[in-house]
């Protein structure tokens, strides 16, 4: 098992992939923290902020303008958690945590890029867009096939500045072109949509220090994301169910996202709903089809 992997509905990915036992990849924040604590200050989401020049600060400071977008400092579960725009100085005032900061509140499109580094230089990238739902959620994300000029400069850019003597995976999130989280690790929603030996070369990286992918058959790929109401107990479908799912035209992986024997409020959800299910595919039309059939089967 090259990967250390928490979530049983992910092993999926890695379970077939040889990597020796010293060789360790993490999928968790909480890992990632944890092995690299040369790089870890990337998870003081206030202090990237900062390392942008972008306005912020702790709550019980009171922003010049707004509005302004408020989140945890420090999130390792992520998932949206405490999330929320504060339009005025009242609302801030009423929404004071400790713990959490406001920041600038970025316009454009939100992407998740994976990327490969080697002594902090990105060796490789993919980009991913989400198509958002609300509260938190999306509706699904395109894995895109085509690079991304602007994020690959400045996040490459902030890379080689701030995370020079780190190899290994890194994904940075960002809105209109500037970082707003960083994590030392892929995002392992989607990694059977990036290609045949992508799995492999990410263990030669941690294995070697050299990133080899030749990366020459991309497709475009979508996950797509079930959610549901929160406050109810849901259970797993059938394998035979899973299996139909898979059998359908253009679906690449499906996961069912959650512990059916833990209480729902146990699980780190965003505040817009309870994530059921997530079907990767090459054709949306097929992701949206097992889509239904699955909130069919949920009752949502």
């Amino acid at each position: 098992m090259p990967i250390c992997e928490a979530d049983p509905w992910r092993l999926q990915y890695f379970q077939s992939v040889p990597c020796p036992d010293d060789v360790l990849i993490p999928t968790e924040d909480s890992d990632a923290w944890q092995w690299h604590p040369a790089h870890r200050w990337v998870y003081d989401k206030l202090a990237v902020a900062h390392s942008q020049s972008l306005e912020a600060a702790p709550h019980g400071v009171m922003p010049r303008t707004f509005p302004v977008f408020s989140k945890p400092i420090c999130n390792l579960k992520g998932m949206g958690i405490g999330s929320r725009i504060l339009r005025s100085a009242e609302e801030c005032s009423i929404a004071y945590t400790p713990g959490h900061f406001w920041m600038t509140l970025l316009e454009g499109v939100h992407v998740s890029s994976d990327a490969a580094l080697v002594d902090g230089s990105v060796h490789w990238w993919r980009h991913t867009t989400g198509m958002p739902a609300g509260d938190g959620t999306f509706d699904h994300w395109i894995v895109q096939a085509q690079p991304d000029e602007a994020i690959e400069s400045w996040c490459g850019t902030w890379a080689a500045k701030h995370l020079r003597g780190y190899t290994g995976m890194a994904n940075f999130e960002t809105i209109g072109g500037r970082i707003i989280e960083v994590h030392l690790r892929f995002a392992d929603q989607w990694p059977d949509l990036y290609g045949p030996g992508w799995v492999e070369a990410v263990v030669r990286l941690y294995q070697t220090g050299l990133w080899t992918f030749a990366d020459t058959d991309r497709r475009e790929g979508f996950s797509v994301v079930l959610f549901g109401p929160h406050g109810r107990r849901y259970r797993h479908p059938p394998a035979t169910f899973i299996d139909d799912l898979l059998a359908m035209d253009g679906t690449s992986s499906v996961q069912t996202t959650f512990h059916e024997t833990l209480p729902p409020n146990l699980h780190a959800m965003p505040p817009g709903g309870f994530r059921l299910a997530i079907v990767n595919c090459h054709d949306l039309g097929a992701g949206l089809a097992a889509r239904d059939r699955l909130r069919r089967f949920h009752g949502v």
